[in-house]
């Protein structure tokens, strides 16, 4: 089970596809979404990170930080991201450190399963979602921080 909405947001510092360290504590005071995926260059996986690409503008203009989190190295993330040019960090966790840390599950062939966590500008779990659909999943998250922002 993953970590619960309204827990803490666990830290981490992971390197990105250009082996720069990107850590969460960066973002602090922003709206975060932390997504979990299986692999690079997979369907489903390819399917939801041009989604967030597709509407990457969107959450920019809802001052949105986005990071794509799974086991690959970094020189899969760097070949992913120029392949479908992601405008948005892929960092890697190739110990399942971070992972573990968030408590999402393993597939069956060792990649994390595909789950989302949508961290608010006070560093806590505002929304998680542990059965993500890659075809609407960017479009769900962006209603979600609407509403966040229309509660605020």
């Amino acid at each position: 089970m993953a970590i619960e909405e309204g827990k803490k947001a666990p830290a981490f510092t992971l390197q990105d596809a250009t082996g720069s360290d990107v850590s969460l504590s960066d973002f602090e005071g922003q709206h975060v979404i932390v997504y979990f995926y299986p692999k690079d260059d997979t369907p489903g996986c390819t399917k939801e990170a041009c989604a967030f690409r597709d509407a990457f503008d969107k959450f920019v203009a809802a001052g949105v930080t986005i990071f794509g989190v799974s086991r690959d190295p970094e020189p899969s993330h760097k070949a992913f991201m120029q392949k479908y040019t992601l405008p948005f960090p892929l960092v890697a966790d190739p110990s399942g450190a971070v992972q573990k840390a968030y408590r999402v599950p393993s597939t069956i062939w060792g990649g994390s399963k595909r789950v989302s966590f949508l961290v608010g500008t006070d560093g806590k779990i505002a929304r998680v979602y542990p059965d993500v659909d890659p075809g609407v999943h960017a479009k769900e998250l962006l209603a979600a921080i609407a509403a966040l922002k229309a509660k605020n």
